[in-house]
């Protein structure tokens, strides 16, 4: 991790210096899955390997660890730990970033839990959404990652999905968090790509990495100049995603658009369900976890889907092989 310095007034009108960290957040990060025995325990070798694929083979720049498709909500306190330690594992052996999500809508809480991340040593950043439910309002939702930028002690990745926290930022927003030298990212998940994305990636703050989090969308996204991408998706065909990701910013646009098309195809067949329902009956489909288990109040993808999802998630189209 590099740093660059910011210069602000302090509170008694004196100038301050702080040290902004600035993550390497381009490319891919996998939000990975949280795999579970038929009986609904933890399965944390099976994590171990999945992590393992990713940045071994899979070519993701770094982890995501208790995010939406970890299906953190159902985990207890030990679970949690477990995980990061698992996932932070993988990290340190590829020398690869780890995001770990923190979703509350208590910003004491918040900063209890971001500083105990930030104690292990081994968390790059923390990925944090709008305070859910309460619905603060702008101000008090900028109010609330201002007190996690200052007192977490930890860089913060802002989750930007206003269909699942009810508060929407906006680009104004968005920069004046971006301005804050502790938060060093987003993860755009808006659900659109409209003149607000635009503005916002023709001009993010400086060293604020715009990833992108809707998984059918992430093409456009990245043409649009996205640094890269959070994508439950990549937890199939990480690899693909992670070449998406690299003819976009290497300037390959034919290529490009051709493996970003059918990887949209894919993510809609994943999502055709609540996530991860699918994602996980296909990894299960593959092999790859012990069972296609979730905790409620999800349930399981119905065999339908997860057959569509398993059939696209096979190696390229013979159209692609000339990508």
């Amino acid at each position: 991790m590099n740093w660059i310095y910011w210069v602000g007034v302090g509170q008694a009108g004196r100038m301050e210096t702080r040290m902004h960290p600035e993550a390497d957040l381009s490319g891919l990060f996998v939000p990975l899955v949280t795999p579970f025995t038929d009986d609904l325990r933890l399965a944390p070798d099976a994590l171990a390997r999945l992590a393992d694929e990713a940045l071994s083979t899979g070519g993701a720049r770094g982890l995501v660890a208790l995010g939406t498709t970890a299906e953190a909500a159902t985990l207890t306190a030990e679970e949690k730990q477990t995980v990061v330690r698992v996932c932070a594992a993988a990290c340190r052996a590829h020398g690869a970033p780890l995001i770990v999500g923190v979703g509350t809508n208590d910003t004491a809480s918040a900063v209890t839990s971001l500083r105990e991340l930030a104690a292990q040593g081994d968390v790059a950043a923390a990925l944090v959404p709008a305070p859910p439910y309460t619905r603060p309002g702008l101000a008090g939702t900028l109010a609330h990652f201002t007190a996690l930028a200052e007192h977490g002690g930890l860089p913060l990745v802002v989750y930007d999905i206003p269909y699942r926290t009810g508060q929407a930022l906006g680009t104004s927003a968005l920069t004046a968090l971006g301005e804050l030298p502790e938060v060093v990212g987003v993860k755009y998940a808006t659900g659109a790509i409209d003149a607000a994305a635009v503005e916002l990636l023709g001009a993010p703050p400086a060293g604020f990495a715009v990833l992108g989090g809707d998984d059918a969308v992430i093409s456009p996204l990245l043409a649009a100049g996205a640094h890269g991408g959070i994508l439950a998706s990549a937890n199939v065909r990480t690899a693909d995603y992670a070449e998406l990701i690299a003819l976009w910013r290497s300037g390959a646009a034919g290529p490009a658009r051709r493996l970003g098309a059918e990887l949209a195809r894919l993510s809609a067949a994943l999502f055709a369900e609540p996530n991860p329902t699918v994602i996980k009956g296909v990894l299960h489909a593959q092999g790859r976890i012990p069972s296609p288990a979730v905790r409620l109040p999800l349930l399981a993808a119905a065999p339908e889907s997860v057959r569509r999802a398993v059939e696209l998630s096979a190696e390229r189209s013979p159209s692609m092989t000339a990508v």
